[in-house]
């Protein structure tokens, strides 16, 4: 597959101002000449040249820019050119056509970014990162993505798994001289280094919660009563009128939802129907909609109004209820219409003035915090890969029989065994160890022309 050169697209489809075709394999020069006003066989790498692309018949299709790479100097570690011309659909496809007719043939999704990563110029975890890079919304989704793609996660998992290489061979050693009942590896020390790795695997493993939800947005569903002002939060959160404020009673009947970032948090903030007894019809399938957004949301924001006490006992059995049924969702009691009047003490709760904006900072605060936790966004690494958690959660399942293995005593072929697991499964993350099928499942998932 790698043999012949490949081309596409590497720009958004649709009409802009440039658009840029990616050519990569060992004739990328060579198949570029034929369309292209010059010779570019003799190019220096890394140097830029203006001129004109024309068709068979010698007609002008549009003046470009083209940039040359050579071999292990580019992105994906091949031959490379990238032609930047005019951003009019016609004029891409017009020179992706001549490409295809002078010996390139069109490259599959993610087929640029599998080349970097079999040729040696980035790991898988980092490959995946690209994709990640690309579709960050958030500031948060971009830290996670350009730490992972610079390697941070990667080089750290290939320390530890160079560390228990290096034991699982010394106690393999010791197989081989059975006889002589010769110890090469330190038990102590062995058994600590499992402890160490088994819980910084753990620690990475419990962050996926946070990468998932800041890498797919954090949906909070502002839930209550009818009138306790969920609209007006909704636009108080959003500095913007986006729903319908009114007195009465029942006048959001659908879930309407928007995003807010929040210190590069990106949140999906869901407005429902006001949950109550005797709605008419189509109230009721508002309300029916509300309480399956509450089982979807991450976040839970109840609101009260403080002046109601009725209210507020309802509300507090409310957050009761949905704590009980769904004990892994951060769920918070909001005392709203703090203008209006102080509202009694209640544990946990937040005191706040939609109308006036009173404490939404505070709000702001401790929506961050119920996702972040304990985890520094800055310093730690986090995991967003539903792949990477799955090998994790089989690494700690593997080094914990290891270090159960140590502690009993038991004979080091077993304990070598699972070390060696534990080390399979992190190689399957960075891709020191990978399948075809692994690898046509992840690259499938890009865009054509990454």
């Amino acid at each position: 597959m790698t043999n012949d050169t490949i081309c596409a697209l590497a720009t958004p489809n649709g009409i802009g101002a440039i658009g840029v075709i990616r050519v990569s394999g060992s004739d990328a020069k060579s198949i570029t000449s034929r369309v292209f006003s010059r010779d570019l066989k003799e190019t220096v790498s890394h140097t830029s040249h203006f001129g004109t692309i024309k068709s068979k018949e010698g007609a002008i299709v549009d003046e470009v820019l083209v940039t040359v790479f050579d071999t292990g100097k580019s992105f994906t570690g091949e031959e490379s050119v990238e032609i930047g011309c005019h951003g009019s659909p016609y004029i891409q496809q017009q020179i992706i056509q001549l490409l295809l007719a002078s010996g390139c043939r069109m490259a599959q999704p993610g087929e640029f970014t599998q080349r970097a990563f079999l040729n040696g110029q980035m790991d898988l975890s980092q490959a995946e990162a690209v994709a990640d890079l690309i579709a960050a919304q958030s500031r948060g989704a971009h830290n996670i993505a350009i730490k992972q793609l610079r390697g941070n996660f990667s080089n750290r998992l290939k320390e530890l798994r160079e560390k228990l290489i290096h034991f699982a061979s010394l106690v393999e050693l010791e197989l081989d001289f059975a006889e002589e009942d010769v110890e090469f590896a330190d038990r102590t020390e062995l058994k600590a280094l499992v402890a160490d790795v088994l819980a910084y695997i753990k620690r990475l493993a419990q962050s996926f919660e946070l990468g998932n939800a800041i890498k797919n947005g954090v949906p909070v569903a502002i839930v209550g009563a009818p009138n306790t002002g969920k609209s007006t939060l909704l636009n108080q959160l959003l500095e913007d009128d986006r729903a319908i404020v009114s007195n009465i009673a029942g006048t959001t009947r659908d879930v309407i939802e928007e995003t807010l970032n929040i210190d590069g948090i990106l949140f999906r903030l869901i407005d429902t129907a006001g949950i109550r007894d005797n709605a008419e019809e189509i109230e009721a399938l508002g309300i029916e909609r509300s309480r399956e957004k509450i089982k979807q949301a991450t976040v839970v924001l109840c609101l009260v109004d403080s002046s109601d006490l009725e209210g507020l006992t309802a509300g507090n059995s409310l957050v009761t209820s949905i704590r009980s049924d769904y004990p892994d969702k951060k769920v918070l009691l909001v005392l709203n219409k703090l203008d209006l009047k102080t509202p009694e003490h209640s544990d946990g709760a937040l005191a706040i003035s939609a109308k006036e904006g009173t404490n939404i900072d505070d709000l702001k605060l401790w929506m961050v915090n119920s996702v972040s936790g304990d985890f520094d966004l800055a310093e730690e690494t986090i995991v967003s890969n539903a792949r990477h958690y799955d090998a994790l959660i089989r690494t700690s399942e593997a080094l914990e029989k290891a270090l159960e293995g140590l502690e009993t005593g038991i004979t080091g072929d077993f304990v070598a065994m699972d070390i060696r697991q534990a080390m399979y499964e992190l190689g399957q993350i960075t891709g020191d160890i990978s399948t075809d099928d692994l690898l046509g499942n992840i690259f499938a998932k890009f865009c054509i022309g990454k």
